[in-house]
């Protein structure tokens, strides 16, 4: 189920530190709105983590969903969320793209943004470490999630160009010699300027078959998740 799952606490812990999850799901779930396996993903989550996750309809911009309550029926359109309630799990969904989980287990407060080519390019995890800050925290760490590698994204080189004068950090070439992206290099750079440190946890989505894929499986492929969470 779980490709990478990780606990984050203070240590020493104040009384009311909060202790945060993080995890991202490997390809034995597909979380995929519509396929087969969605409901009963999500099911097997609930009942892994003990909390419900709140969810955006991911668009590739870089707007930020700050989450006051239990999630409901209603899935607002953004590329990031944040909250500051205990209970409550945050998603995002990728099948190449850049997850990033973040939290501050001293201030309560989690994020969770999904990172693709627009997003990196607009600020997306700039946007969501603001928001983040503006419900009250103040050492934020991050996550970077399984994604496909700089070695592997091939693009045009006008598109290589664009995305790169925005974040220089992305350029790069594939194995075999051709214009390439590095979205994760490109968050790590991120996180980097907004003073948040960050654990990288490596997996080429494209590469290793245990996790989804768009490259590798076109229209089929499902999608993994990024979790965050506080119990």
């Amino acid at each position: 189920m779980f490709a990478f799952r990780d606990t984050c606490t203070l240590d020493p812990a104040p009384a009311d530190a909060a202790r945060v999850e993080v995890a991202f799901t490997d390809a034995s779930l597909d979380l995929r709105e519509g396929s087969p396996g969605f409901e009963p993903g999500i099911a097997a989550l609930v009942e892994a983590t003990g909390v419900p996750f709140a969810r955006i309809d991911q668009v590739h911009g870089d707007d930020v969903h700050v989450v006051a309550a239990a999630p409901g029926a209603d899935v607002a359109v953004a590329d990031a969320l944040v909250t500051a309630q205990r209970g409550v799990g945050l998603m995002v969904r990728v099948a190449d793209c850049v997850p990033v989980l973040l939290a501050d287990p001293g201030a309560g407060v989690v994020g969770a943004a999904h990172a693709g080519r627009a997003g990196v390019a607009l600020g997306v995890i700039g946007r969501a470490v603001e928001r983040m800050r503006e419900l009250g925290a103040e050492q934020t760490r991050a996550w970077i999630g399984p994604h496909v590698c700089g070695r592997c994204y091939e693009v045009p080189a006008t598109l290589r160009d664009e995305v790169a004068a925005a974040v220089p950090e992305t350029r790069s070439e594939t194995s075999w010699g051709t214009p390439a992206l590095d979205l994760g290099a490109g968050v790590l750079a991120q996180l980097a300027a907004a003073d948040v440190p960050a654990v990288t946890v490596g997996r080429c989505t494209l590469e290793d078959e245990q996790l989804h894929s768009y490259r590798r499986d076109g229209g089929d492929a499902g999608r993994l998740a990024g979790l965050v969470w506080i119990p």
